[in-house]
């Protein structure tokens, strides 16, 4: 079987994953779910690469990047997800499948979380299993490429 390469991109505060609210995000570090993504891609012949970025700017240029190379991408775009118009265009040019990540659910938590401004430019979103959003959401991008 080809090996695909898969970015997954992690937005504001995943950096701070295992000391951030544990309560909400748990207390797996940035650095476990980095490898915990890689093995579960070598699983799925996914070549998977994870950044994480505090800058929208930077974020964006990821999405052209995979845009431009035609790599399927999941995203947890954290905060951004809610209100980043600009993060949205960029997210809508990815070649799919698009596959929108959050460890918690944002539909059970504050209001302002509510509203997904990406959601309706991916493939679809995976929200509320902790890491485990991350195995879904790359066993989903492995199933749409295998189609």
């Amino acid at each position: 079987m080809t090996v695909r390469r898969v970015l997954v991109l992690n937005g504001p505060n995943l950096g701070r994953l295992g000391v951030r609210e544990p309560e909400i995000y748990g207390d797996t570090t940035h650095a476990e779910l980095v490898a915990m993504c890689q093995k579960w891609g070598e699983e799925l012949s996914l070549d998977v690469e994870v950044r994480q970025t505090d800058s929208e700017a930077e974020l964006i240029l990821w999405l052209q990047e995979a845009t431009d190379a035609r790599i399927p991408v999941a995203v947890n775009a954290g905060a951004f997800t809610h209100y980043s118009y600009a993060l949205r265009d960029a997210l809508a040019q990815v070649p799919r499948p698009t596959i929108e990540v959050h460890l918690s659910n944002p539909a059970s938590r504050e209001s302002f979380r509510h509203t997904s401004v990406i959601a309706s430019v991916v493939t679809g979103s995976i929200s509320g299993f902790g890491v485990q959003s991350y195995a879904l959401a790359l066993a989903a991008i492995a199933s749409c490429l295998d189609e």
